[in-house]
């Protein structure tokens, strides 16, 4: 039986969408200012924006179908980052008054919009990104959105003071988009957490509570999918990198199993797991990365059919998903359709 398979979420920018983000920074996903540029590169794309972006969205979406991905994203093309493109549609969050902050436990600093009001929707706006990719290809396409830890993670807190109340609001307006786009027709919701893996503790005092907050009420013909990745480099083949402990996977798979999560999306490409992981999800999807997105090297199609046959002595096929370890924004395109071909050959083989 072949394995389904699907993308993460960022696709890399193609050159004409000439919009900053982590990917085609100089300094990488570390870079000190990540919303810096957004608002200027938007007003010079001018009255086409909306089209260019569309299309790029197009390729992107069309990409993926032809390397044989099931179920594909948008690309997150749109975005100049996967957190901050979120924060600019709600209220609450000050993006001309920055505030110095470190990032993921230390691993580097920002300069961050600040928080300095009650978080809440703007307006609404996954529905219409989620419409204009799935015109594009006739099998469901997942969206993606930023979840309560790591927004908060990814923003300065001037308001609150309270994690958790930081992460109840941010969740009150996501679930806003989640019903909207469950109403719209979306069948794959995933909200992005890598703060679960790097904070485990606090995933577990109250970061699934706010994650259910967010997916509340989403109808269970929606596929309710949470991503937890371990870090990116700041550039192609650098190993030495900070990583997220590998054992915290271990320590909330209990709890992503006991909740309301249809499928989680673990990496396994850059650092494998002990697989024991996947015998503690008993009825949950595993989306499994099989493809590493720093490295520029080529799994080849039986490196990657070796590891899923792995994987499948622990779960069974029917729950297990083959995709790249998270968005593939740093490899460039002809890098990315590599590894997606040879990905969707692997999974196909088994």
């Amino acid at each position: 039986m072949a394995i389904l398979t699907t993308c993460i979420g960022a696709y890399p920018k193609p050159d004409f969408v000439k919009l900053p983000d982590w990917f085609n920074h100089p300094d990488g996903p570390d870079t000190a200012d990540p919303t810096a540029l957004w608002e200027k590169a938007m007003t010079a794309l001018g009255p086409q924006a909306s089209d260019i972006i569309a299309q790029g969205v197009a390729e992107a979406v069309n990409d993926q179908i032809e390397c044989g991905i099931d179920i594909p994203t948008d690309g997150e093309i749109s975005r100049e980052n996967y957190i901050h493109y979120h924060c600019r549609h709600l209220l609450g969050f000050d993006f001309v008054h920055l505030t110095r902050k470190e990032v993921r436990g230390g691993t580097y600093e920002a300069s961050l919009p600040t928080i300095n009001g009650p978080v809440s929707i703007r307006d609404q706006f996954l529905v219409a990104d989620w419409q204009s990719a799935q015109a594009n290809c006739k099998q469901p396409l997942k969206i993606t959105m930023p979840g309560p830890m790591t927004i908060s993670d990814t923003n300065h807190d001037a308001w609150y003071n309270d994690p958790k109340k930081l992460g109840h609001d941010i969740a009150e307006a996501l679930n806003v988009e989640v019903r909207a786009l469950a109403d719209a027709g979306c069948l794959h919701i995933q909200i992005d957490e890598p703060l679960f893996a790097r904070k485990p503790g606090a995933a577990l005092d109250f970061g699934f509570e706010n994650l259910e907050r967010a997916f509340h009420g989403c109808p269970k013909k929606v596929q309710r999918t949470v991503h937890m990745c371990c870090g990116y480099p700041d550039k192609l083949d650098r190993d030495d990198y900070p990583k997220a402990d590998p054992d915290s996977y271990l320590q909330i798979a209990d709890t992503i199993e006991d909740s309301s999560i249809d499928a989680v999306s673990f990496e396994d490409a850059h650092r494998h797991n002990d697989l024991s992981l996947l015998e503690r999800l008993p009825t949950t999807k595993v989306i499994f990365g099989v493809v590493a997105i720093a490295r520029s090297e080529v799994e080849s199609v039986d490196s990657i059919r070796e590891r899923l046959g792995q994987a499948l002595l622990h779960i069974d096929a029917e729950r297990l998903i083959a995709a790249p370890d998270c968005g593939l924004g740093l490899l460039g395109r002809e890098l990315a359709k590599a590894k997606l071909t040879n990905l969707c050959a692997a999974a196909r083989s088994l």
